[in-house]
């Protein structure tokens, strides 16, 4: 079944009120996205600072720090990245078609 819970009904609506209401929703998403990409930023800060904090390790050539989580964050907001890209895209060829008109 394709209507989610949260969905609401589908209504024919004016052209510009059916764009403002599409462009609402783009802007929310993208907020999230953003949102997301803030806690990844600052979860790769923190793991970096653990990192860090690990102690005086010049003198020992035996100790290695596997950073195993960074390359999953970096993935992770590249990804998001695309997305936020995408929907301004989507955005911005919303806001052209009002023009056009």
């Amino acid at each position: 079944m394709l209507n989610s819970a949260g969905t609401p009904p589908l209504v024919t609506l004016p052209e510009a009120d059916s764009r403002r209401l599409i462009a609402a929703d783009l802007r929310s998403l993208i907020a999230q996205i953003e949102s997301s990409m803030r806690l990844i930023d600052a979860a790769m800060i923190e793991a970096g600072a653990l990192q860090d904090d690990s102690g005086d390790q010049a003198g020992s050539a035996d100790i290695f720090v596997l950073d195993d989580v960074t390359p999953r964050y970096a993935t992770a907001s590249a990804a998001l990245n695309a997305c936020r890209a995408g929907l301004g895209h989507a955005l911005h060829c919303l806001s052209d078609s009002g023009n056009s008109a």
